[in-house]
């Protein structure tokens, strides 16, 4: 009677986390499911006006830069992880966590900083003149940075840390006794890279390309700045100068498609990973000792991706900020951006954080096919880029809106108003729908590590499900819940689309103030917003530097 109490007890409680689980699944599936209700009631005609004048450039743009972006991602990426992987060189470790900083710089920034580094009548360009003996730009000028090319480029040299995380692991745990095989039958260490480890990390370099492509897919500011109209920088422009939402949604589709394929891909790559997964049972893989000189090449070769996805853009940001506060001090408008930026990332961070743990916890107490798909669900959100998910949010809360206003207008005479658009909800809706996935699979990877008998033990001493997680589950997962929290709050302060399109009236963030400055022209008025979303940025690099030191 009393097991079988305890039992019925345990389920009640199991069910309860699955229902919560399941709404927060809804809430993130209401915004795609309202994208495509939009888009398929789009006004007349106006499928074929998009087909025919805008989606063709659209999608043009869209795929040459991913083509060239996956190219510049692929190769930096897996060329580097091999380099701090099969060579022992001065420097070597540096190079390991240096090679991820990258990450901390957003693409829009780096877009920014390099519009005015490179500028015709900029430092550099006027260096190289006088180097070469002319006097104007009229003279000698090198090639636009606000090209294809450049964006291609720049792109490249801030995304590759993707392709480098997982290719890098995948090294490290290939079997030594593979590649000593393959040196006593006489292949170079050059030869061994093609035809041995390359191949078995193939799984983790198109993981991590799909990754850094879908960042593509989400940028607006870098493409936009430089010049290159994707479908994202088209949804903008659709909705925003043409005031034509029906046709932004439309647009959208298009772009979900896009992301959907590039998914797939990531699912097939992954599906793959298991032909190494033997390796990690034999002896592990030691770099080899180089001399000197070729040592220092490599350490060269090894720093030039952090010079330019990173070193260069943080030092001009530094020395602008530092120009501009010696001039006019830190404006009044800095501190109120700083409000701005720290509040809704922190609401947003709690929100996400708090839908992490019921779409993890469920997951834990009750395993099986509904959880799996839940979760599956709940994490679509990540896959979206900020402007997809920007307009199902801005439709979903429309229509809240509106059914309140019109009920509140029936029953008491008053008009609500924008609700909900109108008091950021809206853009706090965005960001715990766009980050979700971060969080719920940092907190279930740290709820793993958990072994069952604690569940079990807890429950023979009389706790619930709730109990459990209160004194078991919640000290001893903190530091995942902690690290999950960090990455979203981080991403938070860095997303530009969703802040762009969502935020009320006459509310700046770093990244807003950015964007405006930046589309006007005003390099100067930008530094000290843009070095602080860096600064900012740094610390999940931190995080993973240390993660990374761990598992050596």
């Amino acid at each position: 009677m009393i097991s079988a109490a305890r039992s019925w007890h345990r389920g009640r409680a199991g069910a309860r986390w699955l229902f919560g689980a399941g709404a927060v699944a809804c809430l993130v599936m209401l915004p795609i499911i309202a994208l495509l209700l939009q888009a398929l009631q789009g006004s007349a005609g106006l499928w074929s006006h998009l087909v025919s004048t805008i989606l063709p450039v659209a999608l043009a743009d869209t795929a040459i830069l991913l083509a060239g972006v996956g190219l510049i991602t692929a190769i930096l990426g897996t060329s580097t992880a091999w380099l701090v992987t099969a060579y022992a060189f001065p420097g070597r470790r540096m190079l390991e966590w240096a090679l991820l900083l990258p990450l901390a710089v957003p693409t829009y920034i780096i877009a920014y900083a390099y519009l005015d580094i490179l500028h015709p009548i900029g430092s550099v360009q006027g260096a190289i003149r006088w180097m070469l003996g002319y006097s104007s730009p009229r003279e000698f000028r090198l090639p636009g940075v606000r090209s294809m090319t450049g964006c291609i480029l720049l792109l490249g040299f801030v995304l590759y840390p993707y392709v480098y995380i997982p290719t890098r692991a995948m090294f490290l745990t290939q079997s030594a006794n593979l590649i000593d095989a393959s040196r006593t039958l006489g292949i170079s260490r050059r030869a061994v890279f093609w035809h041995v480890a390359l191949p078995l990390a193939r799984p983790a370099v198109a993981v991590g390309v799909s990754l850094a492509l879908m960042e593509t897919l989400n940028d607006i500011g870098a493409s936009e700045f430089l010049g290159v109209r994707t479908l994202t920088v088209s949804i903008y422009t659709t909705w925003i100068t043409r005031s034509d939402l029906p046709g932004a949604s439309q647009i959208a589709l298009s772009l979900l498609i896009v992301v959907v394929a590039l998914v797939a891909l990531e699912k097939w790559a992954r599906g793959r990973q298991r032909y190494s997964s033997g390796a990690q049972r034999s002896r592990a893989f030691e770099p080899r000792r180089v001399s000197k000189g070729k040592g220092f090449l490599l350490l060269f070769a090894g720093l030039l991706p952090i010079l330019i996805g990173f070193g260069a853009p943080a030092l001009y940001l530094v020395t602008e900020a530092w120009k501009r506060i010696e001039f006019a001090g830190l404006s009044p408008r800095f501190f109120t951006e700083a409000f701005n930026t720290i509040v809704l990332a922190s609401a947003a961070t709690i929100a996400t954080v708090l839908c992490g743990l019921l779409i993890a916890y469920a997951s834990r107490l009750r395993p099986g096919a509904a959880t799996a798909w839940l979760q599956r669900l709940s994490t679509l959100g990540y896959a979206a880029p900020g402007t997809v998910v920007a307009i199902g949010v801005l439709i979903v809360l429309a229509t809240f809106d509106g059914f309140i206003d019109r009920t509140a207008s029936a029953w008491f005479g008053v008009s609500t108003g924008l609700l909900f658009i109108g008091s950021g909800a809206a853009l706090l809706y965005a960001y715990t729908v766009r980050f979700l996935a971060i969080s719920a699979g940092g907190i279930d990877a740290g709820l793993q590590r958990i072994p069952m008998s604690f569940d079990h033990a807890s429950r023979v001493l009389g706790q619930s499900a709730g109990g459990t997680f209160r004194h078991v589950h919640l000290p001893l997962s903190k530091a995942a819940i902690t690290a999950a929290g960090l990455l979203v709050f981080v991403d938070c302060v860095k997303e530009l689309p969703a802040t762009l399109l969502l935020r009320p009236l006459n509310v700046e963030t770093f990244a807003t103030h950015l964007y405006g400055e930046a589309a006007r022209g005003t390099y100067e008025e930008d530094s000290i917003a843009a070095l602080a979303i860096v600064v900012i940025g740094i610390l999940p690099v931190i995080l993973l530097s240390r993660m990374g030191q761990s598992r050596q």
